[in-house]
């Protein structure tokens, strides 16, 4: 039994089961509905580069403005299916409505790289963590909004952070701009989050950190002010993937391949957009993959942490 293999079955024995979700589909019991898959015209997995061989960075997608891409109307399908959830709107209201960015200054604050707190050079990701206790109760419906209103509420903080801290960094008269999700513009939030050492892509496309597990929302600041760079942060979820099918057998229309796949010319994990996506509307933001992964629960990630750092040792940085 390989590394990983034996720390995700030592994980299964040991797991204390949870009351389950009566609300929560299960894997091959859920299928969207027509009228949501007919807004489904044109495929995603070739826009996210599945079976290319040659690398390339990845395109904006779905949660882009729709100009970037061929899925304006089922975003707007989603969205609209999310406003009917009990306090949806309030809770992402300020994540849509944050403040403008202020002038650069114009004496520029001369300090070293070394000088600054923020440790990237171009790309500044934040990363929020969710309250589990609201995750988990996840898909939302019309009697009970608690998960997708958290997701509204740490998008939120993402936003007032990101746009706080763009604002900071023209204050010193650097150039700086605030990206916040779920809608961020041309950037793409995970690619520097991971680089940048704040976690591991999980199997359900989700970044895994240390300190949130897969329970976090990302928000990000590009800037020209002299940083100290970061590099990526590898403590075993991506090894625990290799053998965990935790997500795969909770996705309610199977879109979670139980191993990587060829993607813009690297294997990695890679989520079928046509089946996720169409779930993801109906289910009103559904979250499940994030809520159910073994990382996202406060009282396994110190175990999960601790098995596989005896179990991989020294792991040396990227650099």
């Amino acid at each position: 039994m390989s590394t990983a293999e034996a720390a995700s079955q030592a994980f299964q024995d040991r797991r204390s089961p949870e009351p389950p979700n009566p609300e929560r589909p299960r894997r091959g019991h859920f299928t969207a509905k027509a009228e949501t898959l007919a807004l489904l015209k044109t495929s995603g997995n070739p826009i996210n580069g599945l079976g290319e061989t040659a690398q390339r960075r990845p395109s904006p997608f779905f949660w882009h403005p729709p100009t970037m891409h061929p899925f304006e109307d089922l975003q707007v399908a989603a969205r609209s299916r999310m406003s009917q959830i009990p306090g949806y709107d309030a809770a992402f209201a300020p994540a849509r409505n944050h403040p403008p960015l202020v002038p650069v200054a114009a004496t520029r604050t001369e300090a070293s790289a070394e000088e600054y707190t923020i440790e990237e050079p171009t790309v500044i990701v934040l990363a929020v963590g969710h309250n589990y206790e609201r995750l988990k109760q996840v898909p939302s419906d019309e009697t009970n909004g608690e998960g997708i209103c958290d997701v509204g509420d740490q998008y939120a903080r993402g936003t007032r952070s990101s746009f706080a801290l763009a604002n900071w960094i023209r204050s010193q008269g650097y150039t700086a701009r605030a990206y916040p999700g779920p809608s961020a513009d041309a950037l793409l939030l995970i690619p520097p989050a991971v680089a940048s050492g704040l976690g591991e892509l999980g199997k359900h496309g989700s970044m895994i950190s240390r300190k949130f597990g897969a329970g976090v929302r990302l928000a990000g600041v590009t800037t020209d002010m002299p940083l100290v760079m970061n590099s990526p942060d590898i403590f075993g979820a991506d090894e625990f993937c290799k053998n965990c099918q935790v997500c795969t057998r909770a996705c309610p229309p199977g879109a979670i391949a139980e191993q990587k796949q060829m993607v813009r010319g690297v294997e990695r994990w890679f989520v079928d957009f046509d089946k996720c996506i169409p779930a993801f509307t109906d289910l009103a933001g559904c979250a499940i993959c994030i809520a159910e992964c073994p990382w996202t629960r406060p009282s396994a990630r110190p175990k999960l942490l601790a098995t596989m750092a005896r179990r991989l040792g020294p792991v040396p940085n990227e650099t």
